[in-house]
């Protein structure tokens, strides 16, 4: 019997917070000060990362926003950025290892840069956000030319994505093709609404979710996580084969 399958089968049960070492690494987050809407300065950054730490976390590949006119990021200010923050981190005895990529949002500069292999990836990941609002178009022709360039595709939260809610479909159709599912861990605490938590859920009972992070912009966001991490579907989505854990 999995744990999962045991946890209700008391409703007094009370589980033990969720061991979030078991995730290992966070592979979503906005750490690098002052280049998105994550970070506003090193002393958030230092603070943050000193509770991933506390929080079992042994790696961190921060995935600064690139959104065209928005957060106009590249190599340039995401790895400067990182070299700033590691020499920080280090001289402060911090032992989490920070590295970085990009979040990218999907407009109509991303199939060139991938084209040109310009892109920040992390074990030829790389990770892909589309738009709250609208259903993207030609998603298939970007995922295409990733692998064609040799690149792993990773879609950030799917679940936050309001048109595909209620079906699993979407996440299974990209699965087949060869992208990865990535999941919000505060989507489980109810953070951005009811909807998507239950989408959360959806796609951890039926086995769908690739990766698991935090998106951490602010301290308050881990703060949140561990107070919530009693919650069963963490065990529930403990229990899948995350892969985080090669990372």
């Amino acid at each position: 019997m999995g744990i999962f399958s045991s946890l209700f089968s008391s409703q007094k049960q009370v589980l033990e917070p969720f061991d979030l070492s078991i995730i290992g690494t966070d592979m979503h987050s906005h750490l690098i000060p002052g280049i998105d809407d994550g970070s506003r300065s090193m002393d958030e950054t230092i603070a943050m990362l000193a509770k991933f730490e506390s929080l079992g976390y042994k790696k961190v590949i921060t995935t600064p926003h690139i959104m065209n006119e928005v957060y106009p990021n590249g190599p340039e200010t995401i790895l400067g950025g990182l070299s700033k923050v590691q020499e920080t981190a280090n001289s402060l005895g911090l032992a989490i290892e920070i590295t970085a990529a990009a979040e990218y949002y999907f407009d109509e500069t991303l199939v060139e840069k991938v084209k040109n292999k310009s892109v920040l990836s992390f074990d030829d990941y790389v990770l892909v956000e589309f738009s709250f609002h609208s259903k993207p178009e030609f998603e298939d022709q970007l995922f295409f030319e990733m692998q064609t360039a040799a690149y792993k595709p990773i879609l950030a939260h799917f679940e936050r994505y309001p048109y595909y809610h209620g079906s699993i479909d979407k996440a299974v159709y990209f699965k087949e093709k060869g992208v990865s599912i990535q999941l919000n861990l505060n989507s489980l605490t109810g953070h951005y609404g009811q909807n998507v938590k239950k989408q959360a859920e959806l796609l951890i009972d039926e086995g769908l979710v690739d990766f698991a992070a935090t998106d951490c912009h602010r301290i308050q966001h881990l703060m949140l996580l561990e107070e919530h991490l009693r919650n069963p579907y963490f065990h529930k989505l403990g229990e899948l084969n995350l892969l985080n854990k090669s990372l």
